[in-house]
């Protein structure tokens, strides 16, 4: 038996409770992982709090990310001892996740842990983290450097934000921080941003075309948002979008797209094939500066998460949320 966050669905609607679970009770897979850290994302609150139709499948246990040790395998990638971390696949959604002692999955959902993080450093980055990096090498793609000039970034005080304005400021981006919590000024200058920014101006309707600035932006709010973003880019810059903290809706006209040659770059990194979230790992292990990590996280306990769920969603809580499940494990 072991403890985890389970999502039940009844005549009164759903509940999350913190519950013994046998691991009999562990779903289909080929690989069975002891959870040493995991996280709380924005949609692991939204699945927590039942504030979004996030959960697919009922009961089910929270957690779209973890990191830790093989315990048990039947997949030739893998063997009893080694440390891995999962990221997406719809885990935490459609098949139980990290927030657990144990998790089963499928092999190759897995990746090998990347030197030089430890288990609980993978998760101080975690999806936010890596989807964060899977942006930055979509804005390279797409032509963006640091000489195009000043780059984007919005909902910057939250998990994907944070890493975001870590990564652009270490690769000499000029980073403009966009934020509705005027008080973290300070955090992210910090991580690197040279100018804070409010969301004032870009939360209600705007013309199609605004006066260029941005080179580049990393959007994880979508909505009105990313439409007066992608009004001020730059001829020929891009825009990786994420998120939709926002909304789903994008109230935009073709301008930007037509008249200045911009790329709205879609980043999915659920669904990412391996070879990308591979590359994404590589990449932060050589472009995020290892020390900036404490700055970024705090811990919750298993036992704290519910309620840190919440505070979450109401835009309380800054950077990411690292939850120590069997963290003796190292």
């Amino acid at each position: 038996m072991f403890k985890g966050i389970l999502i039940e669905k009844g005549d009164a609607g759903q509940s999350a409770t913190l519950t013994e679970i046998g691991e009999d009770a562990l779903m289909e897979g080929d690989v069975t992982v002891d959870v040493a850290f995991s996280t709380l994302n924005y949609k692991d609150a939204l699945a927590i709090t039942g504030k979004g139709p996030i959960v697919r499948r009922f009961p089910m246990v929270p957690g779209i990310d973890f990191a830790g040790i093989v315990s048990a395998s039947d997949n030739p990638e893998y063997a009893v001892g080694d440390r891995v971390v999962l990221n997406g696949w719809g885990v935490g959604e459609g098949h139980w996740g990290g927030l657990a002692g144990k998790a089963r999955v499928r092999g190759d959902w897995l990746v090998p842990l990347q030197a030089p993080f430890s288990l609980r450093e993978a998760m101080a980055i975690g999806t936010a983290g890596y989807t964060a990096m899977l942006c930055v090498i979509a804005l390279e793609k797409n032509g963006v450097t640091p000489d195009k000039g000043e780059i984007l970034v919005t909902g910057a005080a939250g998990g994907v934000g944070s890493v975001a304005v870590a990564l652009l400021a270490k690769l000499g981006f000029q980073v403009v921080a966009m934020t509705g919590r005027p008080e973290e000024a300070t955090y992210l200058k910090g991580l690197g941003a040279q100018e804070i920014i409010g969301r004032e101006g870009f939360t209600s309707p705007g013309r199609p075309l605004a006066k260029e600035r941005w080179a580049g932006a990393v959007d994880v709010v979508g909505g009105h948002v990313l439409a007066n973003v992608l009004a001020g880019v730059k001829r020929s810059g891009a825009v990786a979008a994420c998120g939709l903290a926002g909304g789903m809706d994008l109230p935009t006209t073709v301008a930007p797209f037509i008249l200045r040659g911009v790329t709205l770059a879609g980043v999915d990194s659920v669904m990412c094939p391996r070879e990308e979230r591979l590359e994404a790992w590589r990449r932060l292990a050589s472009d995020l500066d290892p020390g900036l990590l404490a700055e970024l996280t705090q811990e919750v306990s298993l036992d704290g998460a519910i309620e840190a769920a919440g505070e979450l969603i109401a835009g309380q809580i800054r950077g990411r949320i690292v939850v120590p499940v069997n963290p003796e494990l190292g």
